[in-house]
């Protein structure tokens, strides 16, 4: 079925982050498109996704449910993960105006916030990732689901697991983390908030207390906070100005490289700092900025 949106759509950093970072078992890129499974309430599917051709204002999406009922719960969580409803003629206007953002807009109008399925799953994926690659982060998520993910079938290709529960996560073996000891207990700990609901990070959510509660939990600093703001709870004004890739981007281009100058000059792209980031990470090699193949 094709998903409308408004062009334009820059598909290379919004698919190519989508499966740089996929956890396998969870999401891959088969056959032209990004494939996941989703959680929902009538039981396990399975997402593709295939890119916009050119000139076209759909994504085409293929969905295998358990239960047909679940459909639009199915389809609002892969707009939410493409970003589709974004209005990127406005976000453009705003970040050209900056005369350094302005060549980027100009070579890739369109750029996306690349979103997540599962708002939990992502936060929990946020903490395994601090402070190591992105190949080591993909490693630690594979390990949590091989322990307690659920099992999924899977016939037109490779995925074999929900991403687990936070109850589940919060039940895992510690030892079976292969974490440093502080970040195993943040994991554990965060999972067993979302569990118990003082974290709530559903679509709708309450931003600000959601962010306000994690915040709260030790492990948790300003770049975890701000990757969930912009990725899971959709803040189209969440900033990383301690990312390492916006640092480096930032020297690039001429740009204050420490956060807290990072943030002043960044005021003139609010309110869509988030696609202001997308177009930073895209001055960097790296596999998240390239359409897979």
């Amino acid at each position: 079925m094709p998903l409308p949106f408004v062009p334009p759509l820059h598909p290379d950093n919004l698919f190519g982050h989508l499966v740089a970072t996929a956890v396998p078992g969870v999401e891959e890129w088969r056959d032209g498109a990004y494939r996941c499974t989703l959680r929902l309430p009538g039981g396990p599917g399975v997402a593709a996704l295939q890119p916009p051709s050119p000139g076209s204002a759909t994504v085409t999406c293929t969905l295998r449910l358990t239960d047909a009922a679940d459909a639009p719960a199915a389809i609002a969580t892969c707009r939410r993960l493409l970003d589709l409803d974004a209005d990127p003629v406005a976000v453009d206007a705003r970040l050209a105006a900056d005369p350094v953002l302005a060549p980027l807009v100009a070579a890739a109008p369109g750029r996306r916030v690349p979103g997540t399925a599962h708002p939990e799953e992502f936060a929990l994926r946020a903490v395994l990732g601090q402070q190591v690659s992105t190949a080591a982060a993909r490693t630690h998520a594979a390990r949590l689901v091989r322990a307690c993910g659920e099992p999924v079938d899977d016939p037109d290709g490779g995925l074999t697991h929900l991403f687990p529960l936070p109850a589940a996560v919060a039940d895992v073996d510690p030892s079976g983390l292969a974490l440093p000891a502080a970040r195993r207990r943040t994991v554990l700990r965060l999972a067993e908030e979302l569990a118990d609901g003082e974290v709530d990070l559903s679509p709708g959510a309450d931003r600000a207390a959601a962010l306000a509660a994690l915040a709260g939990l030790p492990g948790i600093g300003p770049w975890t906070l701000g990757t969930v703001a912009m990725r899971a709870l959709g803040d189209r004004n969440a900033f990383l100005p301690g990312d390492l890739g916006v640092r480096l981007a930032a020297e690039r281009l001429g740009l204050p490289a420490s956060p807290a100058a990072l943030t002043r000059r960044a005021e003139a792209w609010q309110p869509y700092r988030a696609y202001a980031v997308q177009h930073l990470w895209a001055t960097g090699d790296h596999a998240v900025n390239r359409m897979p193949v």
